[in-house]
């Protein structure tokens, strides 16, 4: 930070990176001109302010007089002091002429980069993308600090210096550790009595971090912009522990007054006593605490149950639940309204089932909760779906299919028209893989439009319409406007009932490449099911292309990957012997603390894709089994779910446990 600037008349600033400007030539025997500011031909930022006429520092005195200032009062008790603005740099204008101003445009008149600079980065923008002053600091010419400063400005505010700075123990504790460091926000103010919280954090990006504070905590939130450093060292000085331990919310939960009035009530609890147990800031933190772990553990699923003697917490990790420690049975009433009022749902409705959506922004990345709360015997079974879209990869390349089925894969989706159906069970991917094909497809010369239920994830450059069948307006009534949308490509988020269908194939045969998910075991048995809704079979094969199946196994933990030798009885399951596996190596995780001792670490999809050529064609019309339409694309070289997770264990990627797990079903 620059030292702020002398008494006396302000001289021109020094440009970056150059030497200081030269005064210009005065005029030749010019007469003396009147006390005013200097005239400096092309500026590139502005003197620090002349202080206006009339303004003085000193009291006033009777009129005409001049008095010196009284002596100053002995200083009342004051609440602790807000930080100080960090002294604004000389030639820095004011405030006020910065705020809302492009970022670019802050920086050239604080003088820290030229105007060429910022041409250079808006088009190192255009081309690469990003925020224009991360690229400035990744660039070199200017630092953190002077991004902050201009951040800070352009919000209308000046940098808050937290040298020497103390928080009150209040605010700490109105915000837990998991939120201060997952986020970066410093807490330094806070009114128990009105629920205002301000907090300190390092960049305007992660601004999105105030609504958790709102939605997690119920606060009155204001924010101000300050040192990354002075905001990291704050927070490991005053939150000790990285994060409080469940056990200690526990405990405090079994002590919380307003939770124990929900405990000898049962059923006869009234909405005000639920409101104020949700409120409890032992239920926020439990709830917090939970929500976090399980973005940190990359689950999929989150799981609240209430059963007669207990109340279960669960996460779905990888495909396979795993329990937490469960908390008091009395508090699941608190637990499910507090997720209710995150999730904007009504909190008197204990009779029907409802569906809600939370976001939340963690480590500067988006994620969306999709609650479903159901009613059942001993209370309300909450679900949340957690779209974590920092761990999902939309890139084609990047969903494990192995090389030679990908080629086929992308001959398939590069059809001028058509219907490609990927098929499997819930949770087995297929959003996924649709999602990368139409990135891959992504282009200003297509249009693509998409019915999904939920939309899952944004994708720059595709129009996403949700399916709302609470007010009719279903998959067959979406696709139905989509054609008098001139689209190119569209995708069905599941083709349910015959209407759909039926439009699906109109517009395959007026030029559509239409993309759609079924939900059966293999790829021929996509056939039977197409079938099956009402369509003809001279339909099916007049548009259908090929199905690809898929299911989503877990991968060997690398870090405790262990060879060994498996018994007969386990290659048995396989359906092979001793003898098939001459010279295989097969491996398996034996637990570390990278995998939470299971052994395995992520998943991997496994896959199956058949084509239709003219003789399945002929196989489908005259309404051919599904077994003889898998032996037949076997014989063209269909590679089974089986043997596709085959040659992954051989490949030393996953076990013969998973592959068993998620394809035994399709080989009965």
């Amino acid at each position: 930070m620059s030292n702020p600037v002398p008494s006396g008349r302000p001289t021109p600033p020094t440009p970056p990176g150059g030497e200081p400007r030269p005064k210009p030539p005065a005029p030749a025997a010019a007469p003396p001109a009147p006390a005013t500011r200097p005239t400096v031909s092309v500026p590139l930022s502005r003197p620090a302010p002349v202080k206006p006429v009339g303004t003085v520092s000193a009291r006033p005195g009777p009129a005409g007089t001049s008095s010196p200032r009284p002596p100053n009062p002995p200083p009342a008790k004051q609440p602790p002091a807000s930080p100080a603005p960090t002294p604004r740099p000389g030639g820095m204008p004011p405030i006020e002429e910065l705020r809302k101003r492009p970022i670019g445009r802050i920086l050239v008149k604080m003088g820290k980069v030229s105007r060429e600079q910022v041409v250079e980065a808006l088009a190192f923008q255009k081309s690469k993308g990003g925020a224009l002053g991360r690229i400035l600091v990744d660039l070199g010419y200017i630092k953190d600090i002077d991004l902050n400063t201009a951040l800070a400005a352009q919000r209308g505010e000046e940098l808050v210096n937290l040298e020497g700075v103390k928080i009150p123990d209040e605010a700490i504790k109105a915000v837990p550790a998991q939120i201060a460091t997952t986020n970066k926000v410093l807490p330094i103010e806070f009114d128990p009595a009105t629920k205002r919280l301000t907090v300190v954090m390092a960049s305007s990006e992660n601004f999105r971090a105030l609504d958790d504070l709102r939605q997690l905590m119920g606060y009155t939130v204001t924010a101000k912009i300050g040192d990354p450093e002075q905001i990291e060292r704050l927070i490991a000085r005053n939150y000790t522990a990285a994060a409080e331990s469940m056990g200690e919310i526990l405990s405090e939960l079994n002590s919380d007054a307003a939770l124990k009035d929900l405990e000898h009530r049962g059923e006869s609890i009234d909405l005000e006593t639920i409101k104020n147990a949700a409120d409890s800031s032992p239920v926020k933190k439990l709830i917090n605490l939970v929500l976090l772990q399980a973005i940190k553990d990359k689950a999929s699923d989150i799981h609240f149950e209430p059963f007669e003697e207990e109340f279960k917490m669960r996460y779905r990790i990888d495909g396979v639940l795993y329990e937490m420690m469960p908390p008091p049975k009395h508090i699941a009433p608190a637990i499910s309204s507090r997720i209710k009022v995150m999730a904007n749902l009504d909190i008197a409705e204990h009779r029907l089932p409802q569906d809600g959506r939370i976001e939340l922004n963690v480590n500067n990345q988006p994620v969306d909760l999709r609650v479903s709360v159901l009613p059942t015997m001993f209370g309300e079974s909450v679900v949340m779906r957690v779209l974590d879209r920092s761990n999902v990869s939309l890139d084609l390349d990047k969903i494990g299919m192995r090389d030679d089925d990908m080629g086929v894969f992308r001959q398939l989706i590069n059809k001028p028209n058509g219907i490609v159906i990927v098929t499997g069970p819930t949770g087995s991917g297929k959003t996924t893989t649709l999602y990368s094909a139409l990135r891959e497809l992504n282009d200003p010369s297509v249009k693509i439009i998409t019915a999904e239920d939920p939309v899952e994830y944004d994708i720059d450059g595709i129009i996403q319409c949700q399916i709302r069948e609470d007010i009719e307006l279903t998959f067959a009534r979406v696709l139905r406007s989509m054609l008098r949308q001139d689209p190119d490509i569209i995708l069905v988020g599941e083709i349910r009932d015959k209407e759909t269908a039926e439009i699906a194939v109109q517009a395959s045969l007026t030029g559509h490449l239409v993309f759609s998910t079924l939900h059966t075991n293999d790829a021929p048995s996509a056939i039977a099911r197409i079938v099956d809704l009402g369509l003809e079979p001279f339909l099916v094969t007049a548009t259908l292309e090929g199905v690809l199946a898929q299911r989503l196994v877990r991968k060997i933990c690398p870090n405790c990957k262990t060879p060994y030798t498996p018994s007969e009885e386990q290659l048995m399951e396989l359906e092979l012997r001793p003898e098939d596996v001459v010279g295989r190596n097969f491996f398996y995780g034996k637990g570390c603390e990278n995998c939470n001792n299971t052994g395995y670490r992520g998943r991997m999809g496994i896959y199956e894709i058949m084509l239709l050529d003219d003789d399945m064609r002929d196989k489908i019309i005259n309404h051919a089994s599904t077994q003889v339409l898998r032996a037949e694309a076997k014989q063209r070289g269909m590679r089974s779910l089986r043997e596709c997770g085959l040659l992954a264990i051989y490949d030393g990627l996953t076990t013969i446990e998973e592959v068993v797990r998620e394809t035994i079903m399709e080989e009965e």
